[in-house]
């Protein structure tokens, strides 16, 4: 795992963002959905305590039961910038997904990776710091455009830079709202559609986002009271 470097204000963060971005692999497909482990990464903040929390939950791939699930907690370190939100979250995922008993598998987060400005979002920063296998399922577009998916369930869309697919909106659920996948590192955009389908079975958000979710959430409370 590369440590995480520390940027001292939003141009080196740039600089490190461009350094790391050609590092990302793009050529490997990712494992197999419904194999493994899957582990969702997620974060909480207390802006006004200055506290993030950042859980790490693992699932069994197959069954989506629950391996190993590990927090930790941190400072905000870097102040919110469109685009340079990884600065904020990464040195605490990084504890949470160091404290797990077993190894996390392909990870999911839940934020973007190619489908950034600068193609180098938070799964895809993630992705080369730890050489895990990384996706980004994200429940809004960000700044790219995009036509309406189908109504049924795996119907898909892509989402546009231009002409270039840097994403695609999946309808996870019949008559829901798309979440928005992204390629983070080691996995290609077909594979991490079929992983999200395989971890959305009962709702729109992937299971490892919905456990990650809810235990930072707790976490944070516990923090902060």
């Amino acid at each position: 795992m590369t440590t995480f470097p520390m940027p001292a204000d939003e141009a080196e963060a740039r600089a490190v963002q461009d350094a790391l971005r050609a590092r990302v692999v793009l050529d490997e497909s990712g494992p197999p959905p419904g194999t493994g482990r899957v582990t969702g990464v997620d974060v909480a903040y207390d802006e006004e305590r200055d506290v993030v929390v950042a859980a790490a939950v693992v699932l069994d791939a197959a069954t989506l039961d629950v391996v190993a699930e590990s927090t930790a907690r941190g400072r905000v370190s870097f102040p919110y910038v469109p685009g340079l939100l990884a600065f904020r979250e990464i040195p605490t995922v990084l504890a949470a997904l160091g404290r797990l008993p077993v190894g996390p598998g392909l990870v999911v987060c839940d934020g973007y990776g190619l489908a950034h400005p600068r193609r180098f979002g938070l799964a895809s920063h993630l992705g080369v710091l730890t050489g895990l296998p990384v996706i980004g399922v994200a429940k809004n577009p960000f700044t790219f455009r995009y036509e309406q998916p189908g109504p049924r369930r795996g119907d898909f869309s892509p989402l546009l830079d231009g002409e270039e697919e840097v994403g695609r909106a999946l309808r996870t659920q019949d008559g829901t709202k798309p979440v928005f996948v992204s390629v983070g590192h080691r996995t290609t955009l077909d594979n991490a559609c079929a992983h999200t389908l395989a971890l959305a079975r009962d709702f729109r958000q992937p299971e490892t986002t919905r456990r990650a979710d809810a235990l930072c959430r707790s976490a944070l409370r516990e923090a902060v009271t």
